[in-house]
């Protein structure tokens, strides 16, 4: 995972112990991870199935990208995600 900046965003992708995919936004991808694998101020998402590794991620200049690449992101279909996640 790159270091990151504190101006840095990223928007990522987490796949689950069952397959499922999770995706976020954070200013540091390491401690998000770490996050979400403790339970600890991770999503709920990952309480029925640990955070098993980061398969994506991509940088942004600000928040408000970030968010916006998310928000599209969390509307495609699986398919559309794993053919993101292949081809990045």
């Amino acid at each position: 995972m790159p270091k990151t900046n504190n101006n840095d965003w990223f928007v990522y992708i987490v796949e689950a112990e069952n397959g499922n995919l999770y995706t976020g936004i954070t200013t540091d991808l390491e401690r998000r991870f770490a996050e979400h694998q403790s339970k600890q101020g991770g999503a709920r998402f990952f309480h029925t199935s640990a955070a098993k590794r980061m398969v994506f991620h991509e940088p942004h200049p600000d928040r408000s990208s970030a968010s916006k690449r998310e928000a599209a992101i969390k509307k495609l279909s699986r398919k559309a995600k794993i053919a993101l996640i292949e081809n990045s």
